[in-house]
């Protein structure tokens, strides 16, 4: 059964004046789960920021992003800025985001098989230890500047992904699973960098109170507590006791994610027996001549199985996708807008290109990466520890290992921790953004040079369909099928995929067009 005849079976189901209403909802979860339209707005709020630094409105913007802003919790006053409530605030639940994407792929992903992940992770080591060496080749005499060595180690999984996303099923799955493999393993040492050496020095008692509150939450995952709300709830004291132990706040983002239970309260064994007696039951209670409000019996079997079905999705999982739109629609294109704020105008030209900050990262983002990436890579396979994903071939490895140049919101985030200097936090992000650039673009154009090659010999990649309302990252983009594509294809190859997507579930298949 194809994807539309599943549609149409589902909203059958629904009274005539609904279906517009689902096509709607169907509409809008394909554009807030789509990592290409994420990086649009991403790039159109970072344009904007580029626009209003350059131009009358600067000063508005600023006095904007630095406006206080106050809460009190006990005794403890706590003001920032407007700009810090994005960056301290904001950003603890994209790194909420970030580590519950990082707990599913150690969980049950590309990270629990070891011989799977040694590739990515080794790959994410030399995408690290490259653009330190570089960057560091530019400034390690500079005790100013030495410190954003850091800065050119960071991947903007969105970005990335995205930018992937646009080449649809014309690329092998098996670099996609790389590049996200590759972001989460990157994700990891961000996150360790930014606390061990981002931070400032730690207050004892606040450590010991956010170790306190890990360990109620660790007891209630323990204890099987599967509501959120108490997570929720903790999660917020947690930010708290971290941000005043001077450890980065966003680091809590990261640990409430581990707190929180990946499983199911739901014996999924026991579960499908129990779901088709209770619709059997219902459908043995229900009256069609009588008002649906009147039908107690109905009304309980539905409201059971309907509670019941919802807690067999794990907290974790329901948390991922309710954050998802939140951190790219919104989180991440506010903190773009607030932070890629480069102003050049009145800025003396041969201070900013002598400044070595600019070419260490430049350079350490658009050399760096790649040349670490499938330089690692390279080692891990030929020494045959790994090897390199089912269909996959080094023009792939080195597209994705440009396309890990983007750093973007990582690299930016991680610019305004490594910098008091004004002129060196302008000097990365415009450093940051130009490097981007040239990596999405470059990367793109690889990727579809050796997508060309593929099309030539005539092989397409073609992706089976997914839950619309269970996608994350760039799932929409990546898994539709492209029908100008399939219709090339004869009718016994046609039916041959869709049995294989149906019975099988692969990541891909594998078409030759005439």
């Amino acid at each position: 059964m194809s994807d539309n005849q599943n549609r149409h079976t589902d909203s059958s189901i629904y009274i005539e004046e609904v279906h517009a209403h689902k096509a709607r909802k169907a509409s809008v979860l394909e554009f807030t789960h789509s990592a290409t339209k994420a990086a649009g707005i991403m790039l159109l709020a970072a344009v904007v920021a580029l626009v209003f630094a350059n131009s009358p409105l600067y000063g508005p913007f600023e006095h904007a992003i630095h406006l206080p802003v106050g809460f009190v919790v006990g005794e403890s006053v706590v003001t920032m800025s407007a700009g810090h409530v994005i960056n301290d605030v904001f950003m603890a639940i994209f790194f909420l985001l970030v580590g519950l994407e990082i707990k599913y792929e150690m969980t049950v992903g590309e990270l629990t098989n070891i011989r799977q992940a040694l590739l990515p992770i080794v790959a994410a080591a030399g995408g690290v230890v490259m653009p330190i060496a570089i960057y560091m080749a530019f400034n390690a005499g500079n005790a100013e500047t030495a410190g954003g060595w850091g800065i050119p180690t960071a991947t903007d999984i969105a970005f990335a992904l995205g930018i992937m996303a646009l080449l649809g099923n014309r690329i092998p799955a098996g670099i996609r699973v790389f590049l996200s493999t590759l972001a989460v393993a990157d994700d990891i040492i961000a996150i360790l960098v930014i606390a061990i050496f981002y931070g400032q020095a730690p207050s004892l008692f606040w450590l010991a109170a956010a170790a306190a509150v890990l360990a109620v939450l660790i007891a209630c995952n323990r204890s099987h507590v599967y509501s959120i709300q108490p997570y929720l709830g903790l999660g917020v004291v947690l930010w708290f006791c971290v941000f005043m132990s001077g450890v980065h706040s966003t680091i809590a983002g990261v640990l409430l994610a581990f707190a929180i239970p990946s499983g199911s309260n739901v014996k999924l064994r026991d579960f499908a027996t129990w779901s088709r007696e209770k619709i059997s039951s219902a459908h043995e209670s229900f009256n069609p001549d009588e008002p649906v409000i009147g039908q107690k019996d109905y009304m309980h079997d539905v409201k059971s199985l309907s509670d019941v079905a919802r807690q067999v999705i794990p907290p974790a999982t329901r948390m991922e996708h309710a954050l998802y739109p939140w951190v790219y629609f919104a989180i991440l294109p506010l903190f773009a807008l607030t932070n890629a704020d480069v102003h050049l105008i009145g800025s003396n030209p041969a201070d900013f290109f002598s400044n070595p900050v600019l070419y260490g990262v430049f350079f350490g983002l658009l050399l760096g990466k790649p040349a670490g990436i499938v330089l690692f890579s390279f080692i891990v396979v030929k020494s045959r520890l790994a090897s390199l994903p089912e269909h996959v071939g080094w023009g792939h490895v080195l597209g994705a290992a440009i396309l890990g140049g983007v750093g973007f919101t990582m690299s930016i985030f991680v610019a305004n921790l490594a910098f008091d200097s004004e002129t060196a936090i302008t000097t990365a992000k415009a450093a940051i953004l130009a490097a981007s650039t040239v990596a999405g673009v470059l990367g793109f154009f690889v990727l579809w040079l050796q997508a060309r090659r593929d099309a030539a010999r005539g092989v397409v990649y073609v992706m089976p369909a997914v839950d619309e309302e269970m996608l994350t990252q760039s799932d929409v983009d990546a898994f539709r099928t492209d029908e100008a594509l399939l219709e090339q294809l004869d009718e016994e190859s046609r039916r041959a995929i869709d049995e294989e997507c149906r019975c099988a579930h692969p990541h891909e298949v594998v078409a030759h067009l005439r």
